[in-house]
């Protein structure tokens, strides 16, 4: 994977996907994405791609929000990398959505935009630690962190209100010697699966 800088702003790249800036022009298929029911368990965002526009707009600088794409350029989802602290040398990883099933399928996109996410998280920003929460209802998604190395650390009740109802929150972190150890070599391995189909 190698990293290359596009006015002023960094682009991750790995074999099958890279991580380029959000954008303002990112408004309108990033809203869709939010506005899909994969995107249930995600906070309400933006309502019309105008309000979606001011958000992307008042990003903070500190902030690392990306839009996933295939190698030939086409967007298939969004992460973020958010609440970076660099005294004690933690961040939130989130907003992490695939809006495009359909062209992903096959391509371990997934996978590989969490790895150059958490590349940049350790080996660039030199973090010891990311962590975040999962609506509990989506079982799919702490499930797969499980099984990237992630562990619970504990839960919020009520904390979240999604699809007109309060749930629970499940906190999850990833330090980074478990992250060395159990994750990327997970990773690795999915995309080595994935390269030799």
């Amino acid at each position: 994977m190698s990293n290359a800088v596009t006015a002023g702003r960094r682009v991750l790249r790995g074999e099958f996907v890279q991580l380029r800036p959000l954008v303002v022009a990112d408004a309108a298929v990033t809203l869709g994405w939010r506005q899909a029911d994969r995107a249930r368990f995600l906070n309400a965002g933006a309502r019309t791609v105008e309000e979606q526009a001011g958000w992307i707009a008042a990003r903070p600088e500190s902030d690392h929000d990306f839009v996933i794409e295939l190698t030939d350029g086409r967007p298939v989802g969004m992460v973020s990398l958010t609440a970076v602290d660099p005294v004690n040398r933690r961040a939130e990883p989130g907003r992490f959505l695939i809006g495009e099933e359909t062209a992903v399928q096959g391509v371990p996109a997934a996978v590989e935009a969490m790895r150059l996410l958490y590349g940049l998280a350790f080996d660039e920003l030199d973090l010891v630690r990311v962590c975040g929460i999962v609506a509990a209802e989506n079982t799919r998604m702490v499930k797969w962190q499980k099984f990237l190395g992630m562990r619970e650390e504990g839960r919020l009740r009520d904390h979240l209100f999604l699809g007109g109802r309060f749930q629970d929150a499940v906190c999850l972190g990833l330090l980074v010697a478990d992250y060395r150890t159990t994750t990327l070599p997970r990773m690795n391995a999915l995309i080595a699966a994935a390269r030799s189909r």
